[in-house]
């Protein structure tokens, strides 16, 4: 990609894929429930030649990318070995294209001591960027202290947790009807409850030097951030006088990074103003269709050349280490 006659390498952090071998742990019905019922769902097997093939077309450079957690329920010996698996050939995927391919690890965040391991040696051992986890573990949110030590874990290690939501499981009853409202609102909301614990609950505050970075904008919060500004004083007695914040809830967002998944360059356009253009990155959701042209969505927003390129690649680049 050129911008003012200067190559910019493009970084889409937020595409996905499925591991066979962890797929074949299963039995056969579970695992084929697991293949997304969407248009690109063939392409999670990945083909290198086609992946890379689409990446072209969409104008990507480097791909990372990762797996949406399908194992929370299950028991500790069984996952052990999923997350082995896919951590593994995840690695051992981007190694056919290391210029064109990385990826985030998977944790067993049910069971938090087997996650850190696995976070360390996916870092450690397998190279990976750092790790892709949901919205919350079955409904529990990511601020309870249980998970704290995975938590610290990456900011120790300096590496991304990527939060990609699955829907709003307790709203599940309201999204049944037209318009697959379980992704299209439910995501979003997963999303944007997650980012409210970890603020709100001073989670962030705990661990100043994580690295989260959000799929499709980060939810709705983006969208209407300043209300959060205006809770505990217009209601006190509905927060904690224990929780004390060091900022304003609206400023842990310039601490939050947020792929660019938000379809109009006027909704991306707020999105820099809120969050800067210092914490936004290229996510496609790749090989689902919902931004097939990232690169020129970027471009078409009202922005300065330097935020563009910073967008582009050059915060991905800072955020996940990579050497462009």
């Amino acid at each position: 990609m050129l911008v003012k006659g200067k190559r910019v390498k493009t970084i889409d952090v937020h595409a996905h894929c499925l591991i066979a071998e962890a797929l074949a742990l299963l039995p056969e019905k579970e695992a084929q429930s697991i293949y997304p019922q969407t248009k690109g769902s063939k392409q999670f097997d990945i083909v290198l030649d086609e992946r890379l093939a689409g990446m072209d077309a969409q104008g990507v450079d480097i791909e990372v990318l990762s797996i949406n957690p399908w194992w929370y329920r299950k028991e500790r010996d069984l996952v052990e070995k999923i997350i082995e698996v896919q951590n593994e050939k995840l690695a051992e995927l981007c190694a056919k294209k290391p210029d064109r391919l990385m990826a985030f690890a998977s944790l067993a965040l049910q069971f938090p001591d087997l996650a850190v391991k696995q976070l360390e040696d996916g870092v450690r051992k397998y190279g990976l960027k750092g790790a892709a986890i949901g919205g919350s573990v079955l409904g529990n949110d990511f601020s309870d202290a249980k998970y704290h030590p995975v938590w610290a874990k990456a900011e120790e290690l300096g590496v991304t947790l990527f939060i990609h939501p699955q829907s709003t499981p307790q709203l599940a009853s309201r999204f049944k009807g037209n318009g697959w409202l379980s992704n299209v609102i439910g995501n979003p909301l997963d999303t944007t409850i997650a980012l409210q614990h970890l603020i709100f609950e001073g989670t962030l505050d705990k661990f100043p030097k994580l690295k989260v970075c959000a799929a499709h904008g980060g939810g709705y919060l983006g969208s209407y951030a300043p209300r959060s500004d205006h809770g505990c004083f217009i209601s006190p007695q509905n927060c904690d006088p224990g929780i004390v914040l060091k900022k304003k809830p609206t400023e842990y967002l310039n601490q939050i990074f947020f792929d660019a998944l938000v379809f109009t360059p006027e909704a991306l356009r707020h999105l820099v103003a809120q969050v800067g253009a210092s914490q936004v990155v290229i996510g496609t959701d790749h090989p689902i269709p919902w931004e097939e042209h990232p690169v020129d969505h970027i471009m078409k927003t009202p922005l300065t050349d330097a935020q563009k390129i910073a967008i582009l690649g050059g915060n991905a680049a800072k955020l996940l280490g990579i050497k462009l």
